[in-house]
């Protein structure tokens, strides 16, 4: 297992180094899907192997257990979606003049790295090097952001890197307050961040202390996952990042942090009692929910629209983490899963048009569906999938979120929530429609579609109709997950 968990981790560091040293080629861009799919082989293998047992490998710097499993699956699952849809989309970006050889090979040497970063931030047992490696995705993404060099993608890149960075600065705060919590508490120094180490002495952490040290905890990387207060990136980035780009970000980047977030609720609970990040949890969940809805029903932007779709998911996963029910973190895993490879259809869906129309407006978008069939269909399923209609997942994740909070005593919350998503549904449900059924201009554009990203689009669709109809052997990955975290 050991082997697994460093392949998982080295494959995509030597498809940046091949990125980095040749360039953007046809071979070296497979090569990064592949590195991908070698990461979600590597999630398989160790869900099998692993069963109900946790482990620590590589000297206690590496851990493989059921919820590292389930983020290496998740990132394996987008980033072999995105990195192969990621061909085409390049190679159009090159045949339009929109980048230059450069520009190609640092996307061909950023994509593997990103994901990269990822694997060790969810494999980490140390605190520490988990906040490094989400520090790494801020300064890999930032690049990847500006890839166009446009004005506007530029000033994403700079608002993303200020507000993440304030972010990171105060989960470091947070960071060397639990370490100064671990030391008075006996922590040897050398193993005072590791997790087993933090888990095991949770209950002899100082209160107030840990009080103080999961408050900065949850605003920093709270920064990362979208939610309030610094949450105001998160649409300028995802409008301007290449469909591949923002298809890892919203799918699967958003997601990591929060697992970071899971990790530390299961330290910071024993010190000051549940009751403390519950409510910060609540709190933010609802304030993210609610500016999610109403930048929604205001958004003229497809790409800013699926991004506060994906805020208004992180706001729900942060109340379901809120519930603190193995029943809610079980389902919200597979909430996090489904919606990440609902909202990779939906981004790769978005590359052909923004092309075709040389724009990301929702006016300039009309009657798709008709011009063409399989960016509609695909662009109609991740919104079906979106909205929690069966067959898919995630109408069982959310039918499970509400159940969980009812058995916490959330029904309020509970009620909020639904409110603001039914605000948030109409939202894009009109939207939606406007970007396929309308009218179609005489003068429209044909859309074009690489063949690599028509692949993607139709394997996302049949992933999704999979896991929707058959998620009954990850219930058992999600539930092991969730007893974990919570013991």
């Amino acid at each position: 297992m050991t082997a697994l968990i460093l392949i998982a981790i080295l494959t995509p560091v030597a498809a940046a180094l091949a990125g980095l040293l040749f360039g953007w080629r046809r071979a070296t861009a497979v090569f990064t899907a592949a590195s991908a799919a070698t990461v979600l082989g590597c999630a398989t293998f160790l869900g099998i192997r692993l069963h109900a047992t946790e482990h620590v490998l590589v000297d206690g710097l590496l851990r493989a257990d059921a919820l590292s499993v389930t983020m290496l699956g998740v990132i394996g699952v987008v980033g072999t979606l995105a990195a192969w849809a990621g061909i085409g989309y390049i190679d159009a970006e090159l045949a339009h003049g929109h980048t230059d050889a450069d520009g190609a090979r640092i996307y061909a040497a950023l994509v593997p790295a990103f994901l990269a970063a990822m694997v060790i931030a969810v494999c980490a047992n140390n605190i520490g090097v988990t906040w490094v490696a989400v520090e790494a995705t801020t300064i890999v993404t930032a690049f990847l952001v500006g890839h166009r060099r446009t004005r506007s993608a530029l000033e994403a890149t700079w608002k993303y890197v200020v507000i993440c960075s304030v972010g990171i600065v105060v989960a470091f705060l947070g960071t060397v307050l639990l370490y100064f919590a671990a030391r008075h508490a006996g922590a040897p120094t050398e193993h005072a961040l590791d997790l087993d180490m933090l888990r095991a002495g949770a209950d002899r952490l100082d209160p107030a202390v840990t009080r103080i040290a999961g408050a900065l905890l949850l605003v920093g990387y709270g920064a990362k996952v979208g939610l309030v207060p610094f949450h105001t990136w998160l649409a300028d980035a995802h409008s301007q990042a290449p469909a591949p780009v923002s298809a890892l970000m919203s799918g699967v980047l958003l997601s990591v942090a929060f697992s970071v977030l899971l990790r530390l609720k299961a330290i910071v609970d024993p010190a000051t009692g549940p009751g403390f990040l519950r409510s910060g949890l609540l709190i933010v969940g609802l304030a993210t929910l609610l500016i999610a809805a109403l930048m929604l029903t205001v958004t003229r932007d497809v790409k800013r629209m699926l991004a506060y779709s994906s805020m208004e998911n992180m706001g729900l996963i942060a109340i379901a983490a809120a519930a603190g029910t193995e029943l809610a973190i079980a389902a919200l895993l597979l909430h996090v899963l489904a919606h990440g490879i609902g909202k990779t259809v939906l981004f790769l869906s978005t590359g052909p048009l923004q092309a075709a129309h040389d724009s990301t407006a929702i006016a300039a978008m009309s009657g798709v569906i008709s011009r063409s069939r399989l960016v509609g269909t695909a662009f109609a399923t991740g919104m079906v999938i979106l909205v929690g209609l069966p067959p898919f997942a995630m109408f069982a994740s959310e039918l499970a979120i509400a159940r969980a909070l009812t058995n916490a005593r959330l029904a309020w919350a509970l009620a909020l929530a639904v409110v603001l998503i039914a605000i948030a549904y109409a939202a894009l449900v009109r939207n939606s429609s406007r970007i396929l059924l309308g009218g179609t201009p005489a003068d429209a554009p044909p859309i074009l579609v690489p063949v690599s990203v028509a692949t993607t689009l139709v394997i996302g669709i049949i992933a999704a109709l999979i896991l929707g109809i058959t998620a009954g052997p990850l219930i058992d990955l999600f539930t092991t997950a969730a007893t974990q975290v919570m013991r």
